[in-house]
Order: C-alpha cells, then structure tokens, then sequence
C-alpha cells in the first residue's frame, strides 16, 4: 500500500484571519451586488482505472480513489466511503475556522475524526439493507483559552452551516444518466 500526503503551506493565525476576512468582505460584496452570485457549480470528473479504481478530477486536483482487497480493489487510495468521511472533516475544519473567527474564538488545536456504518449487504443488492452509512460519528477535538460551553455554540453553529454536513444530514436530490 503506498500512502500519499501532502501539506498545505504553513500559515500563521493572522494571515488566516486576514484570509477569512478577505473571503467574507469580498463575497459580501458579491452578494451585496446580486444574491445570484450565491449560486456556485462544482464539477469532478472521474474515470475508471484498474480493477474498482477511479482518477478524480477537480479543477487543478487529482487523486485516486479505490477500495480495499476485500471489495475487489487494489486499495491503492481511500475508498469512496473513506472519502466521503474525509470530506466531512475537511469541510467541518474550514466552517470551524470561519465562525470561530465570528464568534471571537481563538482555537489552539483542531483535531477531528469521523467513523461510519455501513453493512455491505445493501452494496451487494439486499433490499432492506440501506447501501449508504447507517450513521456517521464525528468527534471533534478542539483545545483553546475558552469555556466549553463556548467550544459547544461554535459546534452547534458548525453542524448548521457545513455544507457537507448537510449532504450527510439532508436528502440531497440526485439525478443521473446516460450520457
């Protein structure tokens, strides 16, 4: 198994505060200008490699996604579930940031975790077995020079208004077909 990392570029606490700054005044000009410009489309782009394998493409990124030994892969990247839970916490980490720099929240240390369950007899075509997570756990590890209480109204505010959160959360309308 090969593990690929990479890191993003080293920042201080008042150049990220600047750059939450600068993202919230310009998009509430954005917004200010015309509540259209709310409207985002994301795009990826996937194809099929190996043997369960799928090259992901979005915007300048590209990763790999496949599954394990046992689900007929080569698990030369995380599966797609894994995928998913990392995307929750990736999200989770950028909502945090923002509203605890609103909130007037100065985080030492954010650290988070995710687990899933999911039974693979719905992947495998059982009808009464739900193919997706039965439920997802997230623990977020979160240290600062503030009351937990604080930590808590930061959490409630984040699990509102992450977005894919609400993908996990909400039934999000999906349509597919044949190209």
């Amino acid at each position: 198994m090969s593990i690929t990392t990479a890191s993003a570029a080293p920042v201080t606490d008042a150049d990220r505060e600047a750059r939450l700054d600068e993202a919230e005044r310009a998009w509430g000009e954005r917004l200010a200008a015309d509540v259209a410009n709310a409207r985002l489309v994301f795009r990826a782009d996937g194809e099929a490699q190996g043997a369960v394998a799928t090259r992901i493409r979005a915007g300048r990124h590209e990763w790999l996604i496949d599954e394990p030994a046992g689900l007929a892969g080569d698990d030369a990247g995380a599966s797609p579930v894994e995928a998913a839970l990392g995307a929750l916490l990736a999200c989770q980490t950028v909502v945090y940031r923002l509203y605890a720099k609103r909130l007037g929240l100065a985080i030492d240390r954010l650290e988070l975790r995710a687990e899933g369950d999911l039974d693979v007899r719905g992947l495998f075509g059982a009808d009464d077995v739900r193919p997706g997570f039965a439920g997802v756990r997230v623990v977020v590890d979160i240290d600062g020079p503030h009351e937990r209480a604080r930590f808590e109204e930061l959490r409630r505010l984040v699990d509102a208004h992450c977005p894919v959160h609400d993908l996990f959360s909400n039934p999000t309308p999906v349509e597919t077909r044949l190209a």
